[in-house]
């Protein structure tokens, strides 16, 4: 029974290091043949094998490797012997890990970073990961050469380290750091996934820290969404006082907590990149978390409110906006753009033009008094002044830009631990702020300020006047006119606005409605020089409406406007054509008598092709570009949204879809954010993904006929819906759209929401017997599951 026992040990030992022989073999570059193998006799086998062993277990034995070598074949003398020597120096190396470890720290410290990486993969493939505090220094190390290469490897170590349950191993200044500088390197996506992780391991990072990362990923499409939606799940955290701040043991947690520059730094980048609903999501989200607001809060809020059509919202902001005492005139500029152009989109063109009147007025007012470089439109209307802010110009922001990225590249581990309440990464962020909020002002085009006086620019008017034209209102259209040049400054007449509008349409071919705008002003008593009626009158007769040009030619008569040689040809031209020739000998007499010399001169002409002034496009070519070029605005899909909007945000479904229903029936086409409102009202009561479904279809009609187009903050919206509600085919289509769009989407939230809950989902073997549905639905489910980087 003894002899059993020992030849039992003495085989398992044979096998083990048979296994250790093969896998050798495999890591090196010998050859093996498969059907290789070792053939035992007792008794001299085992003194063989045992011999083996005492090789493998004492360092001091390996000469003795030639007795291992009598039990084989001649034929396998040479690759044993290899295998032997190789043991032999893998074990040496291994006794060696202690000098393995000094190389590796001395690398990191000199920065020779080809040197150190290969001493850790070394460390990796003897003993996986080095000691803490080596894993540590290495990833700091990397990280401060700012180097994107060598951020992505040690971007992979960390992945690795907590995908093998190593996370003990990674200090939490650590993985801010890193997080940082792959932020400022352009990585957007590992480095919110570093702060995610952060999150999920209970390493609560303060907010001024975060706060300048998300400052850098901000500054692009896919960082500002991947910021955005890093504050809405830190917010969620928040809610309705779910954290005690009472509790000491709630204070890393409560040093997380978003406040106001990191909402403004989120907003900013949402803006900027026309996440203009997301943005709205973090507004909703701000009152529930107990975040206060500030002036430039108070701006971006417009923004956001503006470009989402809330105009309600808009006017109630406006009572804050008037009783806020720090503003400057910049903010309050941005402020009456988005009024503005709020007022316009929803057709609103009686308000519009009384702001216009309104701000000419202010600004006459202060133009004529001794404080006129002080006063601005909104603080006159408000009682309150402002000190003048200077703007960044485009060169100094950056100017700005660079100095920080300077600043950025400076900033050491060693300098950045030291500094544990992180007020460099403070300033920083406010730094970069800043750049994005210089950004926005850019956007501004319908106010701009002279010496702190708001004032309208030519855009604005030319805006109006396509308005006006579009909604056939002639009479209201002249009497705006004519009071914004009373109000204004002095101009020729034949440089008023109203002439340049009269012009426009002659170019367009509305020609009825040139002249009604002729006649406002005659009615009104306003003068006007020659040209315009010129301009009418050759347009009539190239259009042979020869009852048009009579009346015309009275009135030019009445009103004792004197016209040119090249009015008396279009005109005579005209009666040669009617074959009346007694016309355009009557015509030609009276140009005779005139003394009008043919000098040629061709005032429309000039006025339509050189219409440029210091080198920037004249009003009349700017208005003619906006009605040729610009779209149509369906007001009325502006008030149906604000409607829908409203059912949907109060979880009124039913009647949200009556008005939908009554927004088809009246002829307007619903867009990207009539859906999203639908689709984001469905999906906060849970359960209606049939809903959702039957507007996936109407969109996807409605997108392939190119009536609306897709924009990633809706298919974001429905793909969220679809995979919670385990609709993946449905998903898998959104997927590809968007990617074939080009547009971001973020994997790791989506991960999540799967692993949350679909985790056990098609996890075993496939049943033998399924229908074709049930076949096409785990294919989904699976290939999404790939997709999300789960398989």
């Amino acid at each position: 029974m003894l002899i059993l026992r020992k030849w039992g040990y003495h085989v398992a030992t044979a096998a083990a290091s048979h296994s250790v022989l093969f896998s050798v073999f495999a890591c090196s570059n010998i050859r093996t043949c498969r059907g290789l193998r070792f053939q035992f006799q007792a008794p001299r086998s085992q003194r063989s094998i045992h011999q083996f062993v005492s090789i493998g277990t004492s360092m001091n034995k390996l000469s003795i490797q030639t007795t291992v070598l009598e039990c084989q074949h001649d034929g396998l003398n040479c690759l044993v012997q290899s295998f032997s020597t190789m043991a032999g120096t893998i074990l040496v190396q291994a006794r060696d890990i202690g000098n393995l470890c000094m190389e590796l720290e001395n690398a990191i410290e000199e920065h020779r970073y080809n040197d150190a990486w290969k001493l850790h993969e070394q460390h990796m493939l003897m003993e996986g990961f080095p000691r803490k505090s080596i894993v540590n220094k290495f990833l700091t190390s990397f990280a401060e050469s700012l180097d994107v290469q060598w951020l992505g490897k040690v971007y992979g170590l960390v992945e690795q380290a907590i995908e093998e349950g190593k996370q003990n191993l990674l200090e939490k200044e650590t993985l801010i750091y890193l997080a940082f500088c792959l932020a400022r390197c352009g990585l957007p996506v590992p480095a919110s996934t570093v702060l995610r992780k952060l999150v999920e391991m209970g390493h609560f990072p303060p907010v001024t820290a975060w706060s300048a990362i998300l400052s850098h990923l901000s500054q692009t499409a896919p960082g500002a969404c991947l910021a955005a939606e890093f504050v809405i799940e830190i917010g969620f955290l928040f809610q309705d006082g779910r954290v005690d701040p009472r509790k000491k043991t709630n204070a890393p947690l409560i040093a997380m907590k978003p406040n106001t520059t990191a909402f403004n730094i989120a907003l900013a980048g949402c803006l900027l990149f026309h996440a203009t609903r997301k943005a709205e999501q973090l507004l909703d989200i701000m009152p529930r978390i107990g975040v206060k607001t500030d002036t430039t809060l108070l701006i971006i809020m417009a923004n956001i409110y503006e470009r989402n059509g809330r105009r309600e919202e808009l006017k109630k902001l406006k009572r804050h906006i008037d009783e806020a005492h720090n503003l400057t005139d910049v903010q309050f500029q941005q402020f009456y753009n988005c009024l503005l152009t709020c007022h316009l989109n929803f057709g609103d063109l009686d308000s519009t033009s009384h702001m216009v009147l309104e701000m000419l007025r202010k600004a006459k007012e202060a133009r004529n008094s001794l404080a006129g470089g002080t006063l601005i439109f909104g603080a006159a209307v408000s009682g309150n002044t402002s000190p003048p802010r200077q703007v960044l110009s485009h060169g100094k922001s950056d100017e700005l830009k660079n100095d920080i990225s300077h600043q950025c590249q400076s900033i050491s581990f060693e300098d950045f631990s030291r500094d544990w309440k992180f007020s460099k990464l403070e300033a920083e962020a406010k730094e970069l702020l800043g750049i994005l909020l210089v950004k926005l002002q850019r956007q501004v085009e319908l106010i701009t300020t002279e010496r702190g006086i708001l004032q309208p620019t030519e855009r604005i008017y030319v805006k109006l006047v396509k308005a006006f034209l579009e909604a056939g209102k002639m009479k209201d259209l002249a009497e705006f006119l004519i009071k914004a040049e009373k109000e204004g400054s002095p101009v020729s007449p034949d440089d008023s606005v109203l002439v340049h509008a009269i012009n426009s349409c002659i170019s367009l071919g509305w020609l009825d409605k040139a002249h009604d705008l002729l006649d406002e002003m005659r009615l009104a008593g306003v003068k006007t020089g020659s040209s315009v009626y010129a301009s009418l009158l050759k347009a009539y007769c190239k259009a042979n409406r020869a009852g048009e040009v009579s009346s015309l030619l009275r009135d030019a008569r009445k009103a004792g406007i004197q016209l040119d040689s090249s009015c008396y040809d279009a005109l005579i031209q005209s009666q040669v054509i009617h074959n009346d020739t007694q016309g355009a000998l009557n015509l030609f007499k009276e140009m005779k008598e005139a003394k009008i010399l043919r000098s040629g001169l061709q005032e429309f002409e000039t006025l339509v092709k050189g219409c440029a002034e210091n080198g920037e496009a004249g009003l009349m070519a700017k208005l003619l570009q906006e009605i040729k070029e610009g779209q149509r605005l369906d007001c009325g899909v502006h008030d149906w949204n604000h409607v829908i909007h409203f059912f949907c945000k109060k979880r009124l479904m039913q009647d949200a879809e009556k008005a939908l229903k009554k927004m088809r029936s009246l002829g307007h086409v619903p867009n990207a954010q009539t859906f999203h409102s639908m689709v984001t009202g469905y999906a906060a009561l849970g359960g209606k993904y049939t809903e959702v479904t039957e507007l996936w279809g109407e969109m996807k009609v409605l997108a392939s006929t190119t009536v609306m187009e897709f924009d990633q903050e809706l298919l974001d919206s429905v793909l969220y819906t679809f995979v919670r509600g385990g609709f993946f085919n449905r998903a898998n289509e959104v997927v590809e759209i968007m990617e074939r769009g080009g547009m971001f989407i973020d994997k790791y939230k989506y991960r999540t929401l799967f692993l949350k809950y679909h985790k056990t989902l098609y996890k075993g073997k496939a049943p033998k017997f399924q229908s074709e549905a049930q076949l096409k639905k785990r294919e989904a489910a699976l290939t999404f599951k790939k997709w999300v980087g789960l398989s």
